[in-house]
């Protein structure tokens, strides 16, 4: 065997690793099922936590939504983080407790995450809840979070959605069916399995006790992968609770889509090359089954690359077949775009079907191949720094 066909097998074999774990997730979350009940017993005394920066076209809402939803004893703090605009004045209106922070050398989320839990530390709650500024609570969110928490004393994710505004393009509508994927249908195979999952950035619970001692204050791109990555390694990895729902909407400019796909993917490729391997490492030497699942589903690239890199290779494995090369990587190759093929098509027909059309579906490469750009500035201009989204308007 020439040491190309050599090459080309063990490429083939490295990405058939992330392929059989998205279609065996694939599998396992297809069955549909009745929401779980609501745990017996009483809620936990909860502080929401809000981190905003310049939210003022939204911010009323979420306060308002979230007042909705709290009881007797609980509070609702709003961090207004480097606001230009009126964003803390109106969530105060709107009957938020709101602190302010101004510090433009060290920006991010998790600069105002961990400002806002200084804060509530000389009253500490029960537990904290993180809610972003642009989203809203479906009925019953802080219910199922405080209570799955309090019985299970883990950190719980609720289900974040993601929605393509009205009249979107195909690129908005694939990208929100590749987030209900991500977001609905893989955490919930682990959670049938009883294994964890990724935290996504809102719809957060967190024992007081845990996320007091959390290191929050980081510039991270995606500072709740990371946190959630850190959890897993203590021993505390987050529980998914699909029945609490937090939603959001895509942005309907150009600028904003772009902004916010460059730092979620560029900031889980960094962490599938940062922190995968020692995820790995620390899982096999402490034969720690959960810690090792979290790590395969984090090495799972975003759906987009996975199909450019299973395609790209099927192309290459059959181009050096032809010229003579060991057929064996092209027969990998093969199979695993088959099997990702496969497991899209039950994807789409478990959530797609009110997102994208089938026709749709089918044009999904294309989608796929306008975002090489975007997997090309991570090797050469890879984003670093926390970015804000832009968002309608703003």
């Amino acid at each position: 065997m020439s040491i190309l066909s050599g090459l080309l097998i063990l490429v083939a074999l490295v990405l058939l690793v992330p392929v059989l774990l998205f279609t065996f997730q694939m599998l396992v979350s297809f069955p549909g099922r009745k929401p779980a009940a609501l745990p017996a017993g009483r809620r936990p005394r909860i502080a929401v936590l809000v981190p905003a920066h310049d939210e003022a076209l939204g911010i009323t809402a979420t306060v308002r939504n979230i007042c909705e939803q709290l009881q007797a004893g609980d509070r609702l703090l709003v961090v207004a983080d480097n606001c230009s605009d009126d964003t803390a004045a109106l969530a105060t209106a709107a009957g938020a407790e709101v602190i302010v922070r101004h510090d433009t050398s060290r920006r991010g989320k998790g600069y105002a995450l961990d400002f806002g839990v200084r804060h509530l530390a000389s009253e500490a709650p029960e537990a904290v809840v993180i809610v972003d500024a642009d989203c809203r609570l479906e009925a019953g969110a802080l219910a199922y979070l405080s209570r799955v928490g309090l019985e299970s004393g883990r950190p719980v994710q609720a289900l974040y959605l993601m929605h393509a505004p009205p009249h979107a393009g195909l690129k908005t509508r694939i990208a929100a069916f590749a987030w209900m994927v991500k977001n609905l249908l893989r955490p919930l195979a682990y959670r049938r399995l009883g294994l964890p999952c990724q935290l996504m950035g809102t719809g957060m619970y967190f024992p007081w006790a845990m996320i007091s001692q959390a290191q929050l204050a980081s510039g991270h791109i995606v500072e709740d992968m990371k946190l959630g990555v850190d959890l897993a390694r203590a021993g505390t990895p987050p529980l998914f609770c699909p029945e609490a729902v937090v939603s959001s909407v895509f942005p309907s400019t150009g600028e904003g889509v772009q902004s916010q796909r460059t730092r979620w993917e560029h900031g889980h490729l960094g962490m599938i090359l940062a922190d995968t391997p020692k995820m790995l490492a620390s899982a096999l030497l402490r034969a720690d089954l959960r810690l090792a699942a979290m790590a395969l589903d984090l090495c799972v690239p975003p759906l987009a690359l996975l199909l450019l890199s299973v395609l790209g290779l099927t192309v290459v494995t059959a181009l050096f077949a032809l010229m003579g090369a060991s057929g064996l990587a092209f027969g990998i190759a093969f199979g695993s775009a088959a099997l990702l093929g496969g497991a899209v098509l039950l994807a789409w027909l478990r959530c797609g079907r009110d997102i994208v059309s089938f026709p749709d579906l089918v044009r999904a490469p294309l989608y796929a191949l306008s975002k090489i750009p975007l997997y090309l500035r991570f090797l050469v201009s890879r984003q670093v720094d926390w970015v804000r989204s832009r968002r309608d308007g703003s």
